[in-house]
């Protein structure tokens, strides 16, 4: 039987928790998407600080209340692309000749103004949950009575 392989270090890579600070963070980026541009699931992923299939995820199940249109692949093909064609076309993206999506080169967002223009929503995010997290906490101490020992054992 062959030996364990030596362990690991532990590397910070993208978060993969899906909990309810990412998918805002993915949110509030993607509504920072100006109109005539896309960004990829892994761009929309580096701002945030996840990967790009959680970007996918999260947008498959609550991207409807933002411009989902404006997030493709790395390639500027979108999944959705039928669905996606009315907002392009409003918004002035053209297709690219092989019909499956747009050219990145010429609609995708500017990455730093992207960043940028989402900083404050996500600060007001993270200030939020910083708030809550210090409520939760006070109420929890403040709910939860010191246990007291008299020093006595109950057995007998």
């Amino acid at each position: 039987m062959p030996a364990d392989p030596a362990p690991r270090a532990h590397s910070p890579g993208p978060r993969t928790r899906m909990d309810d600070l990412t998918v805002e963070r993915v949110l509030r980026v993607v509504e920072a998407i100006p109109a005539g541009r896309v960004v990829a699931y892994g761009e929309v992923g580096a701002i945030v600080g996840v990967g790009p299939r959680l970007v996918g995820r999260i947008m498959g199940t609550w991207g409807s209340s933002v411009p989902w249109w404006r997030v493709t692949n790395s390639y500027g093909d979108h999944p959705l692309l039928a669905r996606a064609l009315p907002h392009w076309e409003r918004e002035g993206i053209e297709l690219k000749p092989n019909g499956l999506g747009c050219r990145m080169s010429r609609y995708g967002a500017d990455l730093e103004q992207l960043r940028a223009d989402a900083a404050p929503a996500l600060a007001e995010l993270e200030t939020t949950a910083e708030a809550e997290a210090e409520a939760a906490a006070g109420a929890e101490s403040i709910s939860t009575p010191p246990v007291h020992s008299t020093g006595r054992s109950s057995r007998k």
